[in-house]
């Protein structure tokens, strides 16, 4: 560094004028500010701020109905997909289980593709992966690839889409691949998925979000091609459909869907839809409870010891109304996870789940909060696990978590759980294809999109009162309760209903006459 200045001081440039002022090489120059630019050096183009229209989300309705939206990322590569309006919610005049077999027969052979294989073999000449995903409300088609390659991408999307074969050779593979992950779900020692259906099908009973997102064995055998049609005849209509996509020019995406997706007429047929299911969540509450023997479900060295699980849930609010964003914060604030989950800042340790409930109680293996959140209902629970001899002291914990909610929240733990859900927030949406689904999802609800730093005002404006409020409405609703294991102690329906509306959370005491 020394002898650079050195260099400079000298005048390496020979003879040159200096703001104004002449001086020899080897000579000493005179003061130069260090605002007057150095001979020689091309001038400096400085990188200015540019306005925020440019990251924003751009929506175009087509004549069709369908919306296109697009958010600019930098980088080489893209992330395009269709979003759905269809779903498990959507079966209650059709066989359950349809959505669970478009999601498996997604990206087979099509009118223009003979064949999987040379799907992906298309997709790898853009150096892309494809994905489907169906959940309850929504079907997601998503690609990601390099950009030059958008056309054909739109192209095979919209195919895969609108014109698949469902040949009888995929459809008897898909039953298959059904069979076995079924098989899979009940045997897996995590227990998560099916307690989550469990927990819809007590809170809304046989309506919509509470219908299965698996299909039932029962009929694997009973969906084929026909009662595929029927379906998407009625829910794979454009105006319930999004083609979303980031890190592509917004023009450049709404030609391809123009030239792809416009006045294309799918296998099924163009007629009319007239069979779509507008229904609204009804939240009935309730108890599933399923017996089950998990004493081997994780046989080896270290064997899972036997446990009890069991998930206690009561409405929330939808992800339209103005609460849910207290809510997101309160389930932040609860948090919770394993009794063996790494320690450390930013894990969670200081949630309520862990002060309360893990750290006090060694004999619970887990505690943790979700908060399931649809168009127009929500489900806020808590997942707890224990050996079965202290199913009902677990349960009293939980309930006393749920009153707790309704006390006083600290100033310390409300920043933390708002600051801890903003760190959540714009740490998932650095990633391509999480702001593809984010954009996809929220413009399939409101045809627009709140932006990350809107979501983050809206965050730091949730007060304790607001928390209070809102479980304060939480707890007038009956609870919905989800059992599997050994149940001999399980309290009562009645029991905990009774804790949830007492000042305490206490369960009823139970009075036995022989032990």
């Amino acid at each position: 560094m020394a002898a650079a200045m050195a260099w400079l001081r000298r005048g390496a440039w020979g003879p040159a004028r200096r703001c104004g002022r002449s001086y020899s090489a080897g000579g000493a120059p005179p003061g130069v500010p260090l605002s007057c630019p150095l001979p020689g050096v091309p001038k400096a183009v400085f990188a200015a701020a540019e306005g925020r229209e440019r990251f924003e989300t751009r929506v175009t309705a087509l004549e069709n109905g369908l919306r296109v939206a697009s958010q600019r990322k930098f980088g080489q590569f893209c992330t395009v997909g269709l979003l759905i309006n269809s779903g498990s919610r959507h079966e209650a005049k059709y066989l359950s289980g349809i959505s669970h077999f478009l999601e498996k027969l997604a990206f087979s052979s099509t009118a223009q593709f003979g064949s999987k294989d040379e799907i992906l073999l298309t997709l790898e000449k853009h150096g892309g992966i494809c994905d489907c995903q169906a959940s309850r409300d929504t079907i997601m088609y998503a690609v990601s690839a390099d950009a030059k390659g958008l056309d054909t991408v739109v192209n095979l999307l919209a195919d895969v889409a609108l014109q698949p074969r469902l040949s009888d050779e995929e459809i008897e593979m898909t039953r298959m691949a059904i069979r076995f992950e079924l098989e899979d779900l009940n045997m897996r020692p995590d227990p998560e998925p099916l307690l989550t259906e469990m927990i819809h099908a007590a809170a809304y009973r046989e309506n919509t979000v509470g219908l299965n997102r698996f299909c039932p064995v029962e009929n694997t055998n009973k969906i084929d091609r026909q009662v595929l049609h029927s379906y998407l005849r009625n829910y794979y209509t454009p105006d319930r459909m999004v083609l979303a996509g980031v890190g592509i020019e917004h023009e450049q995406l709404v030609e391809c869907a123009k030239k792809y997706l416009l006045g294309v007429e799918p296998v099924w047929g163009s007629a009319q839809a007239k069979d779509v299911d507008r229904s609204v969540a009804q939240y009935t509450g309730g108890i599933v409870k399923v017996e089950k023997d998990m004493s081997d479900v994780s046989l080896g060295p270290t064997p899972i010891p036997e446990l009890t699980h069991i998930m206690i849930g009561l409405e929330s609010c939808s992800f339209l109304e103005e609460d849910f964003i207290p809510f997101a914060v309160l389930n932040m604030m609860m948090g919770g996870g394993g009794s063996f989950s790494a320690g450390g800042p930013g894990k969670g340790m200081f949630t309520r789940l862990y002060l309360n409930v893990l750290n006090r109680h060694h004999w619970m293996y887990n505690a943790t909060s979700y908060h399931h959140s649809y168009e127009d209902t929500g489900l806020l629970c808590i997942h707890a696990s224990a050996d079965p001899k202290q199913v009902r002291e677990m349960v009293e914990i939980i309930t006393r978590e749920f009153i707790l909610m309704a006390g006083a929240v600290g100033e310390v733990e409300l920043e933390r759980a708002k600051t801890q859900l903003k760190s959540m927030l714009m740490m998932n949406l650095e990633s391509r294809p999480v702001i593809f689904e984010d954009v996809g999802r929220q413009v399939l609800a409101t045809n627009t999109r709140k932006l990350p730093h809107e979501l983050c005002a809206l965050i730091s404006q949730v007060k304790s009162a607001d928390i209070k409020r809102v479980v304060t409405k939480m707890l007038h609703k009956k609870p919905a309760v989800a059992a599997l294991g050994d149940l001999t102690d399980l309290p009562t329906y009645e029991h905990i209903q009774a804790a949830l509306s007492s000042k305490d959370g206490r369960l009823p005491r139970v009075y036995r006459l022989f032990r």
